[in-house]
């Protein structure tokens, strides 16, 4: 019988590590389980293996106790995610979300929770990106991107088509300046097979085609707040969190057009068959963002493992 504190070895066809209940417990997180009572469950499997008396265990047995211990101590609801994020961590392409929405309906908290909930490393925001073009296109060459994206507009250097609303078109105009370095980033994740999450308002549906990145799983999202004063609040919370850097009275007096690009990237989001999480409690949005996710990476990785096997057979 193995000493009380000596490590179960969890073995894979090439490797053995030591079980540690951290990883273990990150893991069942990302189903949406807080973590305390993922720390609990991933000590309850511990205790299982040490009941045992098992030296070692194969990775495969692992996660059916994971599942089992899962479904006894939180439902089987968190089992089926459970098994669903295994699916996603065995998928063969380095899986890249894309987070979009109009400022203020905390895309940045969210992509923070997936992609640590996730284990990615990697998070990008489309208002970093413009930060680095800033450094190295001059305000003369393009004016745009020096502007808020509600007030892109000011930077504006041909007139506005009659009819149009000159607060879209800036924006447009911006988004088609930052999106380069979008794209650019996504290669680069799918070259060297790193998972990545790039969220911002820049997002905008319709500017990238995630299926035309073949060497990664591209999935694509929309986050919304429905209620205007819940997303006015949102601004007077980020103002006392970043201690005044992001002052509420600069959105509250652009609120309207926030809104209004709110609407517009909603609109088209519905066009190109984009997702959209209406954003109301945290916890709560963030499993349903982990669960649209995975479903949309794990069909798509089917899509492209069958299209792959059909060339294949023509081949032959």
């Amino acid at each position: 019988m193995p000493e009380q504190n000596s490590p179960i070895l969890i073995k894979d066809e090439k490797h053995g590590l030591p079980y540690s209940k951290g990883l273990m417990a990150q893991s069942f997180t990302a189903t949406g389980l807080s973590p305390a009572r993922a720390y609990l469950a991933a000590q309850r499997i511990q205790d299982e293996m040490r009941q045992r008396a098992l030296r070692e265990v194969s990775l495969e047995e692992l996660q059916d106790m994971a599942v089992a211990v899962l479904e006894e101590q939180a439902g089987p609801e968190y089992a089926r995610r459970y098994m669903k994020l295994r699916e996603l961590a065995n998928l063969d392409r380095p899986l890249v979300i894309l987070i979009g929405g109009t400022t203020g309906v905390g895309k940045s908290t969210i992509a923070t929770e997936i992609a640590h909930r996730l284990g990615v490393t990697r998070i990008v925001s489309t208002d970093s990106i413009r930060e680095v073009m800033r450094g190295i296109f001059t305000r003369d060459l393009m004016p745009a991107i020096y502007e808020s994206s509600f007030n892109a507009w000011r930077g504006l250097r041909v007139p506005v088509p009659h009819g149009a609303n000159p607060v879209i078109v800036g924006f447009r105009e911006q988004t088609a300046a930052v999106i380069t370095g979008i794209r650019s980033l996504i290669e680069r994740a799918s070259v060297e097979g790193e998972s990545l999450v790039i969220e911002g308002v820049h997002m905008v549906p319709g500017y990238i085609e995630p299926s035309q990145f073949k060497n990664a799983s591209v999935v694509q999202l929309l986050v919304a707040v429905d209620d205007e004063e819940a997303h006015r609040s949102h601004f007077y919370i980020r103002e006392v969190q970043t201690d005044g850097t992001r002052p509420f009275e600069k959105y509250r007096a652009n609120f309207g057009n926030i809104r209004l690009l709110g609407r517009y990237i909603e609109d088209l989001a519905v066009e190109h068959g984009i997702p959209i999480v209406h954003s109301h409690q945290l916890d709560r949005t963030v499993a349903e963002v982990l669960e649209l996710v995975v479903n949309v990476a794990i069909r798509g990785d089917e899509r492209m493992s069958s299209t792959q096997s059909g060339t294949a057979t023509e081949g032959e």
